[in-house]
């Protein structure tokens, strides 16, 4: 199993290792003053101790972090006295007290990391480039973690909320879904089972009456048969306008503001399928990933083609294609159409679709473009 010094976290990414930097303070002083070579093999165990704290640390939430916030913090106590540039373990140390409990909490543990350090400096006699930044970074940098640590936990919890809501939602269709069979199929299959045994029974006797049957038979049979592509057919896509106002729910309750400037359209109904379940994918993910303040959808058309273009204000970026961006693609391409995605301030996805000749071209420069936000 490879080692991992960070737990996965995507808001975290890799900035807990730009923040090493400020290691470069504890090394200054020795540089600077000429060190003997105990005091810089001193220096590298005390690094290195730090090093397995700070990285355990990130592995840690609540009361178990505190374990290496106070060793940072006696690290900081050790080397203070020789080595100005151990104020650094002292920021350290009151960057994770945020992760420690609550605000309250780790605003009282903050208090604490000052008093240390204003308490050593009094103690020692501590020269002002020791206590100056000791105090007022902790007080910065820790006040900002304190922040950002509730604003996680927050969002957290809005992650589980989101979660249980998605399964609720997956049971109660499965559920939808297994009525809507049962009503649709089981009082017809067993009236064919019925039918196909009572033609059986009068093959022998009374040929004429089982062919009736049989061919009752296949009527039902067809008959079902197309109920089952229309119920298949409405679970896939319930129209272009009720994807439309499933896409602005969701986006409200999602905190993202939704904007549309839509005209009206002459699809086929293979085209609309295509453009409400694109949609839907693209609404989906400006939720789960976006992070988005903003989505703006787009829906015009001209002679030569149909455009729906979802635009958001996210954080952009060129992750791979999902299952779902694919199968859009794929969609789309087969109605003779195109997808193009674009990541830079935010995501804009643009599906074009050609329009067919028996297709009325009213709409050309007679449209009026209509704006809805919400």
């Amino acid at each position: 199993m490879r080692f991992r010094p960070l737990p996965e976290d995507p808001e975290q990414g890799w900035t807990p290792y730009v923040w090493l930097v400020y290691l470069g303070f504890v090394f200054m002083y020795p540089a600077l003053a000429r060190a003997s070579a105990l005091q810089w093999g001193l220096t590298l165990a005390g690094v290195a101790v730090f090093l397995v704290l700070y990285f355990t640390a990130h592995w840690l939430r609540d009361r178990k972090v505190l374990w290496c916030i106070a060793g940072i913090l006696l690290l900081g106590m050790v080397f203070a006295p020789v080595n100005p540039g151990a104020s650094a373990y002292f920021i350290y140390a009151a960057s994770f007290i945020g992760y420690a409990g609550p605000p309250r909490f780790a605003l009282r543990g903050l208090v604490v990391i000052l008093a240390v350090a204003l308490l050593e400096t009094w103690i020692f006699h501590l020269p002002s480039y020791f206590w100056f930044p000791a105090a007022l970074f902790s007080l910065l940098v820790g006040g900002a973690n304190i922040h950002y640590a509730e604003v996680s936990r927050a969002n957290s919890k809005l992650r589980l909320a989101q979660d249980e809501v998605e399964l609720l939602a997956k049971t109660a269709e499965r559920e939808r879904i297994a009525r809507d069979l049962h009503d649709l199929l089981g009082h017809t299959l067993s009236l064919i089972t019925l039918k196909a045994e009572l033609a059986g029974k009068l093959l022998a006797r009374d040929p004429e009456r089982a062919g009736r049957e049989i061919r009752e038979v296949e009527r039902i049979s067809r008959e079902a048969l197309r109920e089952v592509r229309t119920a298949v057919a409405g679970y896939r896509s319930q129209g272009l306008p009720a994807e439309l106002a499933r896409a602005r729910i969701a986006l409200e309750a999602a905190g993202v503001k939704p904007e549309y400037f839509a005209e009206p359209l002459e699809l086929e109904p293979a085209q609309e399928t295509a453009l409400a379940l694109a949609l839907r994918e693209a609404v989906t993910n400006i939720i789960r990933h976006a992070g988005a303040a903003t989505c703006r959808i787009t829906l015009e058309q001209t002679a030569a083609e149909t455009r729906l273009e979802v635009r958001d204000d996210g954080r952009g970026g060129s992750a791979p294609e999902g299952i779902g961006l694919a199968s859009m693609r794929e969609r789309v391409e087969g109605l003779g159409g195109r997808l193009e995605r674009r990541a830079g301030t935010g995501t804009s996805l643009s599906i074009v679709l050609p329009r067919r000749s028996g297709q009325s071209a009213a709409q050309e420069g007679g449209g009026t473009l209509r704006e809805e936000t919400a």
